[in-house]
């Protein structure tokens, strides 16, 4: 796993361990472009001054998208957001027990005015899509990036027409 004392331009913030399995596909994802994030278990509610110093701190380390995973409640995501003009991905995790995620979809997902937080969906899908719409908002300020962006779509568009030639 990253180190939570490197640079990098892209930090992934878990509420806790538990979070780790699916969010290993948002590292991988992001790897193959050649990012090696930041990664940390921070919890809003069992250590929010964590989680402010880190929040407070991540433009000044270099960071410019901040990918924050949590279930049930699901504040860490908004916790981060309110304090840091960076851009907040959420991704909404399904807890052992509950409702399947809804309840950290909508925790996620209701914030309010002046305080977005990007929310994709619930689980493995949506940290994958967190770690692409990450590369997304760094390919807009780097011509690198968004070759590499470019590349993933043209490999994403030939893998579906092989499947679909071979339905033949």
């Amino acid at each position: 796993m990253a180190s939570k004392n490197k640079k990098s331009q892209v930090a992934i913030v878990m509420g806790s361990d538990s979070d780790l399995p699916v969010m290993q596909s948002c590292i991988d994802q992001l790897k193959q472009f050649d990012i090696d994030p930041i990664v940390r278990i921070i919890s809003a509610h069992r250590t929010p001054d964590v989680a402010a110093d880190f929040s407070d701190n991540a433009e000044k380390n270099g960071v410019k998208v901040i990918i924050a995973a949590a279930g049930m409640a699901a504040h860490l995501a908004g916790s981060i957001a309110a304090r840091t003009s960076l851009p907040v991905i959420g991704v909404p995790m399904q807890a052992s027990s509950g409702p399947g995620g809804l309840d950290a979809l909508l925790s996620t997902v209701q914030m309010p005015p002046g305080i977005p937080v990007a929310t994709v969906a619930i689980g493995k899908a949506g940290a994958k899509n967190a770690a692409v719409l990450a590369v997304q908002m760094l390919a807009l300020s780097d011509e690198d990036m968004k070759k590499k962006l470019n590349d993933f779509r043209a490999e994403q568009t030939q893998a579906v027409l092989k499947k679909d030639a071979a339905l033949d």
